[in-house]
């Protein structure tokens, strides 16, 4: 240990530690801290105990290649604790291993398989107590004291729990593991949230995994308990990012926001029925018009009005059409947009990602544009300086830029779904007791505006 800590030049209170690694006849490999001796390959879990009685026992990395180790083999008598998160384990690998931690409660450490000054302390342990010999470390993983380091924030509600996990320490760049896990309250739900997995799995294999136009990757589902498990996004939604950016900078992340829907549009995916948009739509124009009607609203005639002229117009256009349906997004506006970067020092690492595709269906391209230029007015009607700064029309400038050659008529399916988004507008004001809110009346305005550009 002394030449080592020489030729690793570190000071005198940098702790240096022996330990091994077996490969055993039980549970395959096994790390042992406190042993005298070098012990043997094929050594078994017992034989370990019998002549190491205070060393501690870990399995190492479970999970690696795929492996979904029993219970009864992560509870043995003979185990110490168990390495849940390791370098040798995939973003996939660790989440199961967290799961089945929380399930089972046994005694977990972070990974300590470091072969690389890259990942050196990705997934370290906390430990109750200090430590400063192998015997005290031995000691401390049998007795329990110790988990791996991480950050568990729970987020409930009306019909899933979202934990937001958060593996490792923050060093000198954000480079920790982030993995977002939610768990659905009910079966029609789940359906739904299932079908989005899917969705952004395909989107996700098309170009959309890394760099500067992404989806959250999909990283594990299971039907029994009704969880999915995708990658955390690091960054903030456009929407902060507009009101705390400069002009500039916001200019620049809108039309990011325009590019990477151009790009999910000219990849022109197929991944859903084309005969759900027109099945779909009906029902929930319907349901936007009832919200009107059930509360007998003064304005329910004339939103019954509007939504009877979009649907008129988008049966003349998309109903016996398939062929200009594409994928997308469905719910496409500035909450649902994240920008952020791979390294907080390097601008060049920017990206922009979109979240939430239940809403997903084979659309016209038309459809998204719409929504995010109806929703943008919304969103920033309270915050006048940004509309005033960055106009909505970038977005779009940005959009056709990023598309090439658009059909001349263009514009006017845009000015459609602006008022049909409205409406989607309207009634959630309404379900939110603002039926009678000035912003009401001016959606309504706008929609009837949207609709004479036709």
């Amino acid at each position: 240990l002394h030449s080592l800590r020489l030729a690793a030049a570190v000071p005198d209170h940098f702790l240096i530690m022996t330990g091994q690694e077996v490969r055993t006849g039980d549970v395959g490999d096994v790390l042992v801290y406190g042993a005298g001796s070098i012990l043997e390959r094929g050594v078994s879990l017992s034989g370990i105990r019998e002549r190491f009685p205070d060393a501690a026992l870990v399995w190492a990395h479970p999970y690696r290649t795929g492996r979904m180790p029993p219970d009864p083999s992560l509870l043995l008598p003979e185990l110490d604790a168990v390495e849940i998160f390791s370098s040798n384990h995939s973003v996939r690998e660790n989440s199961r291993a967290l799961r089945d931690w929380h399930r089972l409660r046994f005694t977990a450490i972070g990974g300590t398989d470091t072969h690389g000054n890259g990942y050196a302390g990705l997934y370290p342990t906390h430990f109750d107590h200090p430590v400063r010999t192998v015997a005290e470390l031995a000691t401390e993983i049998r007795a329990g004291r110790c988990r791996p380091f991480l950050k568990e924030i729970p987020h409930s509600g009306a019909n899933s729990e979202v934990t937001e996990v958060t593996i490792g320490t923050k060093g000198a760049d954000e480079v920790r593991e982030r993995i977002i896990i939610r768990t659905i309250a009910n079966p029609h739900k789940w359906k739904s949230a299932d079908r989005a997995f899917h969705v952004m799995e395909a989107i996700a294999r098309h170009g959309f995994e890394n760099g500067p136009y992404r989806v959250p990757i999909p990283i594990d589902q299971d039907h029994g308990t009704m969880t999915l498990i995708e990658q955390g996004v690091r960054g903030k939604s456009l929407f902060d990012m507009l009101l705390s950016s400069s002009r500039d900078d916001g200019r620049l992340y809108l039309r990011m926001a325009a590019r990477w829907l151009a790009r999910l549009h000219s990849s022109r995916l197929r991944i859903t029925p084309a005969e759900e948009f027109s099945a779909r739509e009906p029902e929930r124009l319907e349901r936007y018009l009832e919200r009107f009607t059930a509360i007998g609203h003064r304005h329910a005639l004339r939103a019954e009005e509007i939504v009877r002229a979009v649907q008129r117009e988008e049966s003349r256009r998309y109903r016996n059409n398939p062929d200009i349906l594409v994928q997308g997004h469905g719910d496409f506006h500035p909450k649902n947009v994240i920008i952020g970067r791979d390294s907080q020092e390097n601008r060049d690492t920017l990206f922009v990602a979109a979240i939430d595709f239940e809403s997903s269906l084979r659309l016209p391209p038309a459809f998204d544009v719409g929504c995010f230029l109806a929703q943008f007015r919304n969103q920033f009607f309270p915050h006048g300086e940004i509309l005033r700064d960055i106009s909505p029309e970038e977005f779009l400038d940005a959009y056709r830029e990023a598309s090439g050659e658009l059909d001349d008529d263009f514009q006017r399916q845009v000015d459609l779904f602006r008022a049909r988004a409205n409406m989607s507008i309207a009634a959630y004001l309404i379900k939110l007791g603002l039926g009678e809110s000035e912003d009401l009346w001016r959606v309504l305005v706008e929609a009837e505006q949207s609709l004479c550009l036709l």
